[in-house]
């Protein structure tokens, strides 16, 4: 007997509309930021921050897309999808993570040049200034961002926090590169550390497009999430039931679960579909956005045995 999955509960993620203003949030950041790092680049001829700048207009597309994603994945099911659309934002993620790597390699296009020919640069306590300034600002939407992609379980909103957390750690090296060389007169350093900031981008695009591609292979839940479940059904173990190939996959704010459930062979049908509603509601609120899925059998049935190769508890 199989259970028709259970909604999930009404706070197990934020309406479409809500991630939508998060998402919007974080393009007006890009746009405000592209326009500082730009003036700031155009007014010392620093190669730090022109890739400071571009890594901002990678956030500008990231965001746009961001806020599609969050927009496709809360439409409802339908005939085509039963489960939703929640992997767009996976997709999203993935696209996010290319982006940032094309990101750090335009960097190392515009540095190596200048690492071969220093360049001295104008006004450099001025760009910094700049840059510092479009950094604060996207240390707070990356704060707010990741608040809300945790709080609503949200891979596209997490994946651009990180992303702007990225831009917020090359922003202080532009800083510091563009002061250096305006004490120093050490012109070499705008390069490097711009070469620097494209290897830590370079892993912050390998981590994004990781993560995607393991929501879009349906990744197990957590296991702090999978051992909340076991607990559950060890719990109920106790009754003198049996429990066997508990599988979970998680699908960008929501969570799925299946576990076959054996009774003893004398329980009536409405015995065993209570039990199963009365797990089914312990799993849920154990799990916020689960949708689970339970199968009934009976215990010292051989053919309940024969599925044991699916065994996950």
């Amino acid at each position: 007997m199989f259970d028709a999955p259970h909604p999930a509960p009404p706070h197990a993620a934020a309406p479409g509309t809500d991630l939508r203003r998060y998402a919007a949030l974080s393009i007006v950041a890009a746009l405000v930021t592209i326009g500082m790092k730009t003036a700031g680049w155009r007014l010392t001829g620093s190669v730090g921050l022109l890739a400071d700048a571009l890594e901002s207009l990678v956030n500008l597309g990231a965001a746009c897309l961001a806020f599609w994603a969050v927009w496709y994945a809360a439409r409802p099911p339908d005939d085509d999808h039963a489960f939703g659309h929640d992997k767009a934002e996976y997709f999203a993620a993935g696209i996010e993570g290319a982006l940032v790597l094309l990101a750090a390699g335009s960097i190392v296009w515009a540095a190596i040049p200048r690492l071969i020919h220093p360049e001295p640069i104008a006004d450099g306590f001025v760009g910094a200034a700049i840059s510092g300034a479009a950094s604060l600002v996207n240390l707070f939407v990356a704060r707010v961002l990741r608040r809300a992609g945790e709080r609503h379980r949200s891979p596209t909103l997490v994946a651009d926090a990180h992303h702007l957390m990225t831009d917020v750690w090359s922003s202080v090296g532009v800083v510091v590169a563009v002061v250096l060389v305006a004490v120093t007169g050490w012109e070499i350093l705008d390069p490097l550390v711009a070469l620097v900031m494209a290897v830590v981008i370079v892993r912050t695009g390998y981590t994004l497009v990781r993560g995607a591609a393991g929501g879009l292979m349906d990744t197990a839940l957590s296991p702090d999430e999978i051992a909340d479940l076991e607990t559950i059904l060890r719990r109920h173990c106790a009754e003198g039931l049996d429990f066997h190939a508990l599988r979970t996959r998680r699908s960008g704010t929501r969570r799925f679960a299946s576990v076959h459930v054996l009774v003893p062979p004398d329980w009536t049908v409405q015995r065993g579909h209570d039990l199963c509603e009365a797990l089914e509601a312990e799993m849920r609120a154990a799990v916020p956005g689960l949708s689970m899925i339970t199968h009934l059998e009976p215990l010292g049935d051989p053919a309940s045995d024969d599925d044991l190769p699916l065994d996950r508890f």
